[in-house]
Protein backbone atom coordinates (compact mmCIF):
# COMPACT_ATOMS: atom_id res chain seq x y z
CA UNK A 1 0.00 0.00 0.00
CA UNK A 2 1.46 3.38 -1.19
CA UNK A 3 1.75 5.90 1.56
CA UNK A 4 0.14 9.37 0.70
CA UNK A 5 1.73 12.68 0.54
CA UNK A 6 1.36 16.33 -0.38
CA UNK A 7 4.26 18.54 -1.84
CA UNK A 8 3.59 22.09 -0.43
CA UNK A 9 5.75 24.69 -2.52
CA UNK A 10 6.31 23.26 -5.88
CA UNK A 11 9.69 25.28 -7.48
CA UNK A 12 12.70 23.60 -7.93
CA UNK A 13 12.67 21.44 -5.02
CA UNK A 14 9.16 20.74 -5.40
CA UNK A 15 9.47 19.38 -8.97
CA UNK A 16 12.89 18.15 -8.44
CA UNK A 17 10.82 15.70 -6.07
CA UNK A 18 8.08 15.10 -8.48
CA UNK A 19 11.12 14.24 -11.34
CA UNK A 20 12.59 11.62 -8.38
CA UNK A 21 9.22 9.97 -8.17
CA UNK A 22 8.44 9.40 -11.53
CA UNK A 23 12.09 7.58 -11.86
CA UNK A 24 11.47 5.06 -9.18
CA UNK A 25 8.50 2.75 -8.09
CA UNK A 26 8.73 3.79 -4.63
CA UNK A 27 5.30 3.25 -2.88
CA UNK A 28 4.60 6.49 -2.82
CA UNK A 29 1.64 8.51 -4.25
CA UNK A 30 0.92 12.27 -4.35
CA UNK A 31 -2.25 13.38 -3.71
CA UNK A 32 -1.87 17.22 -3.86
CA UNK A 33 0.49 20.03 -4.98
CA UNK A 34 0.21 23.33 -4.28
CA UNK A 35 1.67 26.35 -4.86
CA UNK A 36 1.34 30.17 -4.37
CA UNK A 37 -1.30 30.19 -6.75
CA UNK A 38 -3.55 27.58 -6.20
CA UNK A 39 -3.69 23.40 -5.64
CA UNK A 40 -4.25 20.13 -7.70
CA UNK A 41 -5.51 17.20 -6.18
CA UNK A 42 -6.40 13.49 -6.65
CA UNK A 43 -7.08 10.88 -3.51
CA UNK A 44 -6.03 8.07 -7.05
CA UNK A 45 -2.51 10.37 -7.47
CA UNK A 46 -2.07 13.45 -8.93
CA UNK A 47 -0.93 12.94 -12.98
CA UNK A 48 2.67 14.22 -11.96
CA UNK A 49 3.71 14.73 -16.27
CA UNK A 50 0.61 17.26 -16.64
CA UNK A 51 1.41 18.86 -12.78
CA UNK A 52 4.86 19.12 -14.05
CA UNK A 53 3.84 20.53 -17.50
CA UNK A 54 1.18 22.81 -16.72
CA UNK A 55 4.04 24.47 -14.06
CA UNK A 56 6.41 25.16 -16.46
CA UNK A 57 4.28 26.34 -19.16
CA UNK A 58 1.81 28.55 -16.79
CA UNK A 59 4.08 29.21 -13.78
CA UNK A 60 0.92 27.35 -11.68
CA UNK A 61 -0.13 23.64 -10.85
CA UNK A 62 -3.42 24.39 -10.78
CA UNK A 63 -6.15 23.33 -12.75
CA UNK A 64 -9.80 25.47 -13.19
CA UNK A 65 -11.39 23.74 -10.69
CA UNK A 66 -8.81 24.12 -7.92
CA UNK A 67 -7.31 27.41 -8.06
CA UNK A 68 -8.52 28.96 -5.20
CA UNK A 69 -7.62 25.98 -2.55
CA UNK A 70 -4.64 27.26 -0.65
CA UNK A 71 -1.84 24.79 0.81
CA UNK A 72 -3.28 25.15 4.01
CA UNK A 73 -6.62 23.74 2.36
CA UNK A 74 -4.33 21.22 1.35
CA UNK A 75 -2.79 20.20 4.51
CA UNK A 76 -5.99 20.28 6.75
CA UNK A 77 -8.54 18.99 4.49
CA UNK A 78 -6.76 16.23 1.91
CA UNK A 79 -6.34 12.84 3.17
CA UNK A 80 -2.56 11.84 3.38
CA UNK A 81 0.34 10.87 6.11
CA UNK A 82 2.81 13.03 4.95
CA UNK A 83 3.71 16.72 4.39
CA UNK A 84 6.89 17.46 2.19
CA UNK A 85 7.01 21.30 3.09
CA UNK A 86 9.67 22.76 0.23
CA UNK A 87 8.47 26.73 -0.19
CA UNK A 88 11.59 29.41 -0.08
CA UNK A 89 13.54 29.51 2.77
CA UNK A 90 12.97 32.72 5.07
CA UNK A 91 15.56 32.36 8.79
CA UNK A 92 14.04 36.01 9.80
CA UNK A 93 10.74 34.78 10.39
CA UNK A 94 10.24 31.36 9.10
CA UNK A 95 8.34 32.60 6.19
CA UNK A 96 4.98 31.10 5.12
CA UNK A 97 6.55 27.72 5.74
CA UNK A 98 6.40 27.69 9.44
CA UNK A 99 2.52 28.16 9.16
CA UNK A 100 2.27 25.02 6.54
CA UNK A 101 4.12 23.22 9.33
CA UNK A 102 2.31 24.05 12.39
CA UNK A 103 -0.71 23.25 10.74
CA UNK A 104 1.04 19.34 9.43
CA UNK A 105 0.97 18.35 13.15
CA UNK A 106 -2.19 20.12 13.63
CA UNK A 107 -4.14 17.84 11.59
CA UNK A 108 -2.24 14.92 12.16
CA UNK A 109 0.28 14.62 9.16
CA UNK A 110 4.12 14.09 9.27
CA UNK A 111 6.32 16.30 7.98
CA UNK A 112 9.54 16.40 5.92
CA UNK A 113 11.12 19.27 4.63
CA UNK A 114 13.47 21.04 2.76
CA UNK A 115 13.02 24.58 3.93
CA UNK A 116 15.50 25.96 6.45
CA UNK A 117 13.49 28.94 8.28
CA UNK A 118 11.00 27.22 9.87
CA UNK A 119 13.91 24.85 12.10
CA UNK A 120 15.95 28.02 12.36
CA UNK A 121 13.38 30.16 13.67
CA UNK A 122 11.27 27.73 15.77
CA UNK A 123 12.81 24.41 16.09
CA UNK A 124 11.93 23.17 19.29
CA UNK A 125 8.21 24.80 19.41
CA UNK A 126 8.41 22.31 16.17
CA UNK A 127 9.71 19.39 17.65
CA UNK A 128 7.29 19.79 20.89
CA UNK A 129 4.24 20.12 18.23
CA UNK A 130 5.32 16.86 17.08
CA UNK A 131 6.42 15.26 19.74
CA UNK A 132 3.07 15.75 21.57
CA UNK A 133 1.14 14.44 18.65
CA UNK A 134 2.72 11.64 18.30
CA UNK A 135 4.14 12.55 14.69
CA UNK A 136 8.09 12.48 13.01
CA UNK A 137 9.92 15.20 11.80
CA UNK A 138 12.43 15.10 8.99
CA UNK A 139 15.01 17.56 7.45
CA UNK A 140 17.84 15.89 6.26
CA UNK A 141 17.47 17.61 3.06
CA UNK A 142 18.00 21.31 4.84
CA UNK A 143 22.11 20.71 5.14
CA UNK A 144 24.18 19.53 2.77
CA UNK A 145 21.38 18.85 -0.22
CA UNK A 146 22.44 15.17 -0.75
CA UNK A 147 24.60 14.63 1.92
CA UNK A 148 23.32 12.99 4.54
CA UNK A 149 25.02 14.99 7.79
CA UNK A 150 21.84 14.96 10.33
CA UNK A 151 20.94 11.22 9.83
CA UNK A 152 24.75 9.96 9.64
CA UNK A 153 25.13 11.66 13.38
CA UNK A 154 22.17 11.02 14.95
CA UNK A 155 21.25 7.36 13.33
CA UNK A 156 24.37 5.62 12.00
CA UNK A 157 26.34 6.99 14.39
CA UNK A 158 24.33 6.42 17.26
CA UNK A 159 25.75 5.57 20.47
CA UNK A 160 28.70 7.91 19.89
CA UNK A 161 28.89 11.31 21.42
CA UNK A 162 29.86 13.31 18.62
CA UNK A 163 32.45 15.91 19.57
CA UNK A 164 32.71 18.65 16.93
CA UNK A 165 31.24 19.33 13.47
CA UNK A 166 33.23 21.53 10.23
CA UNK A 167 32.45 21.80 7.18
CA UNK A 168 32.16 23.43 3.75
CA UNK A 169 28.05 23.85 3.58
CA UNK A 170 27.19 26.75 0.78
CA UNK A 171 28.70 25.37 -3.15
CA UNK A 172 27.86 28.98 -4.07
CA UNK A 173 30.61 30.14 -1.86
CA UNK A 174 33.30 27.15 -2.32
CA UNK A 175 32.79 27.66 -6.01
CA UNK A 176 33.80 31.55 -6.16
CA UNK A 177 36.70 30.54 -3.72
CA UNK A 178 38.35 27.89 -6.26
CA UNK A 179 37.61 29.85 -8.82
CA UNK A 180 40.03 32.37 -6.78
CA UNK A 181 42.70 29.93 -5.63
CA UNK A 182 42.73 28.04 -9.26
CA UNK A 183 42.95 31.44 -11.48
CA UNK A 184 43.74 34.07 -9.52
CA UNK A 185 40.77 35.93 -10.19
CA UNK A 186 39.03 38.73 -8.01
CA UNK A 187 36.29 37.73 -6.26
CA UNK A 188 34.02 40.59 -8.17
CA UNK A 189 35.58 38.13 -11.01
CA UNK A 190 34.22 34.97 -9.56
CA UNK A 191 31.08 35.55 -8.18
CA UNK A 192 30.36 37.28 -11.74
CA UNK A 193 31.16 34.33 -13.25
CA UNK A 194 28.85 31.92 -11.04
CA UNK A 195 26.14 34.30 -11.42
CA UNK A 196 26.37 33.96 -15.42
CA UNK A 197 26.44 30.18 -14.59
CA UNK A 198 23.36 30.12 -12.79
CA UNK A 199 25.52 28.96 -8.89
CA UNK A 200 25.08 32.09 -7.57
CA UNK A 201 21.70 33.91 -7.23
CA UNK A 202 21.16 37.89 -8.43
CA UNK A 203 21.32 38.86 -5.09
CA UNK A 204 24.34 36.58 -3.50
CA UNK A 205 24.08 38.16 0.07
CA UNK A 206 22.80 34.89 1.61
CA UNK A 207 25.63 32.83 0.41
CA UNK A 208 28.72 35.16 0.25
CA UNK A 209 27.56 36.64 3.40
CA UNK A 210 27.97 33.30 5.60
CA UNK A 211 23.79 33.35 6.32
CA UNK A 212 23.39 30.09 4.60
CA UNK A 213 25.77 28.38 5.97
CA UNK A 214 25.33 29.84 9.41
CA UNK A 215 21.51 28.81 9.02
CA UNK A 216 22.79 25.35 8.17
CA UNK A 217 24.90 25.30 11.28
CA UNK A 218 21.79 26.49 13.74
CA UNK A 219 20.21 23.27 12.29
CA UNK A 220 23.18 21.04 12.73
CA UNK A 221 23.49 22.51 16.56
CA UNK A 222 20.01 21.65 17.32
CA UNK A 223 19.31 18.48 15.97
CA UNK A 224 22.68 16.50 16.59
CA UNK A 225 24.20 18.41 20.03
CA UNK A 226 20.88 18.99 21.09
CA UNK A 227 21.28 22.81 21.37
CA UNK A 228 18.33 25.66 21.10
CA UNK A 229 20.43 27.51 19.06
CA UNK A 230 19.22 30.47 16.79
CA UNK A 231 21.14 32.71 14.09
CA UNK A 232 21.89 35.38 16.53
CA UNK A 233 23.96 32.73 18.39
CA UNK A 234 26.06 32.58 15.64
CA UNK A 235 29.58 34.20 14.58
CA UNK A 236 29.31 34.66 10.95
CA UNK A 237 31.90 36.34 8.51
CA UNK A 238 31.59 36.46 4.80
CA UNK A 239 33.89 35.55 1.90
CA UNK A 240 33.61 39.49 0.68
CA UNK A 241 36.59 40.90 1.88
CA UNK A 242 38.79 37.84 0.55
CA UNK A 243 41.67 38.89 -2.06
CA UNK A 244 43.77 37.27 -4.67
CA UNK A 245 46.55 37.97 -2.34
CA UNK A 246 44.80 36.09 0.77
CA UNK A 247 45.36 33.03 -1.43
CA UNK A 248 48.74 34.15 -2.71
CA UNK A 249 49.51 33.97 0.65
CA UNK A 250 48.04 30.53 1.60
CA UNK A 251 49.31 28.89 -1.48
CA UNK A 252 53.06 29.80 -0.63
CA UNK A 253 52.40 27.79 3.22
CA UNK A 254 50.62 25.08 1.01
CA UNK A 255 46.68 25.78 2.22
CA UNK A 256 44.10 27.20 0.12
CA UNK A 257 40.54 29.26 1.84
CA UNK A 258 37.44 27.43 2.54
CA UNK A 259 34.31 29.39 4.13
CA UNK A 260 34.11 26.78 7.33
CA UNK A 261 30.81 26.25 9.47
CA UNK A 262 31.89 24.82 13.02
CA UNK A 263 30.01 23.61 16.05
CA UNK A 264 32.74 22.68 18.90
CA UNK A 265 32.81 23.23 22.07
CA UNK A 266 29.28 24.89 22.15
CA UNK A 267 30.25 27.82 19.73
CA UNK A 268 28.75 27.80 16.49
CA UNK A 269 31.09 29.88 13.54
CA UNK A 270 30.99 30.74 10.10
CA UNK A 271 34.59 32.32 8.39
CA UNK A 272 37.03 31.90 6.02
CA UNK A 273 39.59 29.23 7.22
CA UNK A 274 42.99 29.09 5.80
CA UNK A 275 43.09 24.64 5.55
CA UNK A 276 46.22 22.63 3.95
CA UNK A 277 45.49 21.27 0.72
CA UNK A 278 45.76 17.59 1.28
CA UNK A 279 43.22 18.19 4.44
CA UNK A 280 39.44 16.96 3.12
CA UNK A 281 37.71 20.76 4.08
CA UNK A 282 40.01 21.15 1.27
CA UNK A 283 37.33 20.27 -1.48
CA UNK A 284 36.81 22.03 -4.75
CA UNK A 285 33.65 23.21 -7.09
CA UNK A 286 30.06 23.31 -5.90
CA UNK A 287 30.46 20.33 -3.69
CA UNK A 288 29.59 19.93 0.22
CA UNK A 289 31.37 18.72 2.64
CA UNK A 290 30.92 17.65 6.01
CA UNK A 291 34.09 16.36 9.00
CA UNK A 292 32.40 14.71 12.18
CA UNK A 293 34.36 14.47 14.93
CA UNK A 294 33.36 11.44 17.11
CA UNK A 295 34.05 9.80 20.38
CA UNK A 296 34.62 6.02 19.10
CA UNK A 297 34.61 6.17 15.64
CA UNK A 298 36.86 9.29 15.46
CA UNK A 299 36.77 11.85 12.34
CA UNK A 300 34.28 10.49 10.13
CA UNK A 301 34.25 12.75 6.49
CA UNK A 302 31.28 12.57 4.18
CA UNK A 303 30.79 15.20 0.93
CA UNK A 304 28.44 15.36 -2.08
CA UNK A 305 26.45 17.72 -4.00
CA UNK A 306 24.64 20.29 -1.71
CA UNK A 307 22.20 21.84 -3.99
CA UNK A 308 20.26 20.97 -7.24
CA UNK A 309 16.28 19.99 -7.29
CA UNK A 310 16.74 16.22 -8.13
CA UNK A 311 20.09 16.35 -5.43
CA UNK A 312 18.09 17.90 -2.77
CA UNK A 313 15.01 15.46 -4.12
CA UNK A 314 16.95 12.28 -2.78
CA UNK A 315 17.21 13.48 0.92
CA UNK A 316 13.68 14.05 0.95
CA UNK A 317 12.64 10.45 -0.49
CA UNK A 318 15.17 9.28 1.98
CA UNK A 319 13.41 10.74 5.08
CA UNK A 320 9.84 10.05 3.41
CA UNK A 321 10.83 6.39 3.22
CA UNK A 322 12.01 6.10 6.71
CA UNK A 323 8.79 7.40 8.21
CA UNK A 324 7.02 4.82 5.79
CA UNK A 325 8.79 2.26 7.75
CA UNK A 326 8.27 3.83 10.86
CA UNK A 327 4.67 3.69 10.33
CA UNK A 328 4.35 0.07 9.10
CA UNK A 329 7.27 -1.26 12.01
Amino acid sequence: MSIRISIIGFGAVGQGIADALMRTDYPIKVVAIADSHGAVADADGVDLVSALQRKRETGAVAVADTVDMTALDVIAGIDHEIMVEATPTDITTGGIGLSHIRKAFESGKHVVTSNKGPIVVKYSELCGLARNNGLHFRFEATVGGAMPAINLSNETLAGNKIISIEGVLNGTCNYILTRMDDEGVSYEHALGEAQELGIAEADPSADVDGIDTAAKIVILANSVFGMDAGYDDVDVTGITKITPESFKLAKEEGHTIKLIGEIRDGVLKVAPKIVPRNHPLSIGGTFNLASIQTELAGRITIGGIGAGSVETASAILSDILWIEQAIRD
